[in-house]
């Protein structure tokens, strides 16, 4: 073990030497800002369903135990993302992954990026759906003076979320694409610089207020009686995998910073996910204490509509994730739209100005109208998180995995530590498989009704 030990400073101290590549602008981040990067990167949307996750793992002991496991594999893919894009010199998720594994896995890695964006926009969707069904059920009965109309409710919220995301995406997008062509260091400029905008602070505000006022409710209303549920931990692990998911970014945040010592970054690492794990748990354990077996997937609507603390609480929710949904997009539609670039120029010799406007305003539209058409036949999240959980797999376990074992094979290193880096990241792997499978598996099930 010391000499595993010695041999992993070797690789941390040469690693943090490699020369980086397709960096336009110097590092700029300190550990401070990007533990902060990291923190909005992972607290958002996810934590609404934590305490109905708790439910279904089957108490607070069972659940927290899976996420203290699951810690371990999210700190370890973390660092060996970083460690990848030390050597490989590259600044994008799925540039690292192909750099390392090789053109094939990282087509593989585009594919899963563009899905895992896709539907996590649906995903959005349905929880501002949720909020507005009941902030519109709030001002109904204020206006009114009777009960609220969910069936009117949901077609209003619909039509607004369809208009507002429409009018964002179109100015967010004019904003961002005064240029044609989006380079490797472009990308990850774009991925970093919303995150000093207040649309993204606007998402850190949202999850901590969030968890402060659900132990503020638990602590000011009656307590149920909590029955303890048959243990199930599979229904934890895809909430777990959406709440924490912050290793695409996390590449671009690594290529930023100023320090970038993999010492460094193990240490980011660790105290982002510590904070999460913090979070995350406080919401979930007290969520589920208040309602128990009767809490709701999106944690919100298990409160009235009536309920001040969490009337502020969906405006919170609700403006972070319309302001979020055109970077998601951004991203999504940059992944898709680079091989129609170089396709047409390998053919025409040059990408013309006309073609290329006409193709983001034809994957921005289809991307709005698809979403909001699948979010309005989803009846709530955990329908939808089964399929993130499942394609965050990928990010989280698989990819890191395969690019740890990968890089075992031409990094220097001994024999001993080539043999126990390969091991982990085949165990990594295997993990992350059994997850996907899981998660999907769930996904269809909870689609026919079985579950």
């Amino acid at each position: 073990m010391e000499e595993l030990a010695r041999e992993s400073i070797s690789l941390l101290a040469s690693a943090s030497n490699k020369p980086r590549l397709d960096v336009a602008t110097q590092p700029r981040l300190g550990s401070m800002g990007a533990i902060f990067i990291m923190l909005k990167s992972a607290l958002g949307a996810g934590l609404l369903n934590f305490p109905w996750a708790f439910e279904r793992a089957g108490g607070i002991r069972s659940a927290v135990a899976v996420e203290l496991v699951s810690l371990v594999f999210l700190i370890s893919g973390l660092i060996v993302l970083g460690y990848s894009s030390s050597i490989s010199g590259q600044c994008t998720y799925q540039a690292v992954v192909k750099h390392v594994c090789g053109p094939a896995i990282g087509q593989l890695c585009e594919i899963c990026f563009v899905i895992n964006l896709f539907v996590i926009s649906v995903a959005f969707l349905v929880i501002v759906d949720d909020q507005l069904e009941k902030l519109c059920g709030s001002m109904y009965e204020l206006i009114s003076g009777l009960p609220e109309k969910i069936s009117i409710q949901k077609y209003i919220s619909l039509v607004y979320i369809g208009f507002s995301e429409s009018c964002l995406c179109i100015s967010f997008l004019m904003k961002r694409f005064q240029s044609r062509v989006l380079t490797t260091a472009k990308l990850a400029d774009d991925l970093l610089e919303p995150f000093d905008d207040f649309d993204a602070v606007l998402g850190t505000v949202a999850a901590s207020y969030l968890a402060i006022a659900i132990i503020v409710k638990y602590h000011t209303t009656p307590s149920v009686i909590v029955h303890i549920a048959p243990l199930y931990t599979g229904g934890v692990i895809p909430t777990i995998c959406f709440g924490f998911q912050c290793h695409e970014a996390s590449i671009a945040i690594y290529s930023s910073m100023e320090n970038q010592r993999l010492s460094n970054w193990v240490f980011i690492s660790v105290v982002s996910m510590i904070f999460c794990l913090i979070i995350y748990s406080l919401t979930g354990v007290y969520g589920y204490l208040t309602f128990g077996k009767d809490v709701k997937a999106d944690i919100l609507m298990s409160y009235s509509s009536d309920d001040v603390l969490m009337i502020i609480a969906r405006l919170l929710f609700g403006l972070s994730i319309i302001t979020i949904y055109p970077i998601i997009l951004l991203l999504g539609r940059s992944v898709i739209q680079d091989p129609l670039l170089s396709r047409r120029r390998r053919r025409d010799g040059v990408v013309s100005a006309e073609f290329e406007s006409r193709s983001r305003i034809v994957l921005t539209v289809l991307w709005i109208a698809v979403t909001l058409l699948i979010a309005t036949f989803v009846p709530d999240i955990s329908k939808v998180i089964s399929v993130i959980g499942g394609v965050s797999a990928f990010f989280i376990f698989i990819f890191p995995g395969l690019c740890l074992m990968f890089a075992m094979q031409s990094e220097p290193v001994s024999f001993k530590t080539r043999v126990f880096l390969t091991g982990w990241g085949g165990v990594t792997l295997l993990c992350g498989a059994f997850i996907f499978g899981q998660s999907t598996t769930i996904a269809v099930m909870q689609v026919l009704g079985r579950i």
